[in-house]
């Protein structure tokens, strides 16, 4: 009963950071314009995702899942990935780092990236960070610099925005 009480926690909490709005992508794009040909990447839709509990030791207020994504929208694609959470006293305390492989294809590009996401909240102020891992590009995301940020709506809906840069050709 209580590694349930914390997974389920931690959810409320992963949700609630989600809401945070816009990842730092500043990166992204001043990077991305030093490039010669370089080309902008825009692309939103929505999502849904899995979870599904690995492992939680009772007491700790520590977490793991594995999560799943499927992607709709400009970016087409799919995820998977892992999660640990750790729950802080009081309401409104937790942080979550994950790591998702993310395949898909957008505007005749296609191929696959990683994000790495660090989301933190302090007495319930959110702060969300979704970024591509830097070299993590195969196929036509080689050398994608960029982030994502998500929302969730009241009814629990996920939307997306990718954005970044790609080298040109």
């Amino acid at each position: 009963m209580r590694s349930t009480l914390a997974l389920g926690s931690a959810f409320v909490v992963l949700s609630s950071l989600a809401v945070a709005g816009p990842a730092p992508a500043a990166d992204a794009g001043t990077k991305g314009a030093a490039m010669t040909g370089a080309a902008y990447l825009h692309a939103e839709g929505s999502f849904e995702v899995k979870l599904t509990p690995q492992a939680d030791d009772a007491g700790t207020g520590l977490g793991r899942m594995s999560l799943q994504k499927t992607w709709h929208g400009q970016f087409e694609g799919t995820s998977r990935g892992e999660m640990l959470t750790a729950m802080g006293k009081g309401k409104g305390n937790g942080a979550y780092v994950a790591v998702e492989r993310v395949t898909g294809k957008v505007r005749g590009r296609q191929g696959s990236f990683s994000l790495v996401h660090r989301g933190v909240m302090t007495n319930g102020e959110q702060e969300l960070s979704i970024t591509v891992v830097p070299g993590s590009g195969t196929e036509d995301f080689q050398g994608f610099v960029g982030g994502v940020t998500i929302r969730i709506d009241p009814d629990g809906k996920h939307f997306y925005v990718l954005s970044g840069t790609l080298p040109g050709s």
